[in-house]
């Protein structure tokens, strides 16, 4: 299991993303301490996902289609 380096988050249900661009996988680590890998996730999503006013909307509408994986629950 790989963990990746995660930036804390200003959100309502996300504590911190993290993102490893070699594999463009993007980690999600959740309020309720359950981690996700979204696998195939462009960097440019990732930047995107960073900067947006509302990161559980984001994800919602623009990552959830990315083949997923808990590895925390």
């Amino acid at each position: 299991m790989i963990f990746l380096e995660r930036k804390s988050v200003r959100s309502s249900n996300i504590k911190s993303i993290g993102y490893d661009e070699d594999a463009c996988i993007l980690e999600v680590e959740f309020n309720k301490s359950s981690i996700y890998h979204y696998h195939g996730v462009p960097l440019k999503l990732y930047n995107r996902l960073m900067n947006a006013s509302s990161k559980g909307r984001f994800l919602k509408n623009k990552i959830y289609k990315y083949k997923h994986s808990c590895i925390k629950k």
